[in-house]
């Protein structure tokens, strides 16, 4: 287990239209970065549209326009890039967390709990697996949005005296009326969990003129914020997670070790 460098894209999101976010990403954000820069660049929830219902008109499919896009820019930059978009497969849409490689999709997450107060539950089919990937040996658990709402499913469980994953990454498009909850419940994931947590979100005003500020973070195992994005702009951020920190953690504190044993079941 290598130290793991990521790259965090905090971004306006061009309402329902996919080709113009992918040309603002290509012109704002990664035509600037290096091969080799990072192992994974981040983009919050569904990039390439923002959090639109309209499932129909904007879902794409797994070898859509911009899975290829996210490999070409994997290939070209040598990493891996992960985000959201809206998935069709079999007639059903999904909000899915894709990390994508030059050699093509690496593995994805599709979003579990369905934001109802925005109607999503009735325009999406929720997912029904957790997903831990790995990355330079680092054991990273995906979640989008409102799942940060539910921590008995992303609660790190220990498997023979270790624990399951060494990160959460939290890809949304969290309004900022309630900005003050995101950057709560993100630090109670990095504690609860023993883990650092990514949270990525989005800033601009969506298509209905709802505000997000972004506020954009990650937390270390103790609770730290290690970088915080500036508010309501275009940023782009490059962290390193250092693993002598989960090191550290698990040697002088392994709370984990009394963790209550548990199963999650479908609702």
């Amino acid at each position: 287990m290598e130290d793991l460098t990521i790259t965090l894209i905090q971004t306006n999101i061009i309402w329902e239209d996919s080709q113009a976010n992918r040309n603002h990403y290509e012109n704002e954000f990664l035509a600037q970065l290096k091969s080799d820069q990072s192992h994974l660049i981040l983009f919050p929830e569904l990039f390439t549209t923002g959090f639109s219902m309209q499932t129909k008109k904007l879902a794409e499919t797994m070898d859509g326009e911009s899975v290829i896009w996210m490999q070409k820019w994997a290939n070209k930059l040598n990493c891996q890039i992960g985000g959201s978009i809206i998935i069709e497969e079999d007639g059903q849409y999904f909000n899915r967390f894709l990390i994508v490689s030059k050699n093509g999709i690496e593995t994805y997450y599709d979003k579990r709990h369905l934001f109802r107060m925005g109607e999503e539950n009735q325009h999406f089919t929720a997912g029904e697996n957790r997903v831990v990937y790995e990355l330079n040996g680092w054991k990273i658990l995906l979640q989008v949005c409102y799942d940060l709402r539910f921590p008995v499913f992303s609660r790190n469980k220990t498997i023979h005296k270790e624990k399951e994953y060494d990160a959460i990454i939290y890809v949304a498009n969290w309004p900022e009326v309630r900005a003050d909850i995101w950057s709560i419940l993100l630090k109670a994931r990095a504690i609860e969990n023993q883990t650092f947590c990514i949270g990525l979100n989005r800033v601009g005003k969506d298509g209905h003129q709802v505000s997000h500020s972004g506020n954009s973070t990650v937390i270390n195992p103790w609770g730290e914020n290690i970088t915080n994005l500036t508010q309501s702009v275009n940023f782009v951020e490059i962290i390193t997670l250092k693993k002598n920190e989960i090191t550290v953690i698990n040697n002088k504190f392994p709370a984990f070790l009394d963790a209550d044993n548990f199963h999650l079941t479908d609702k």
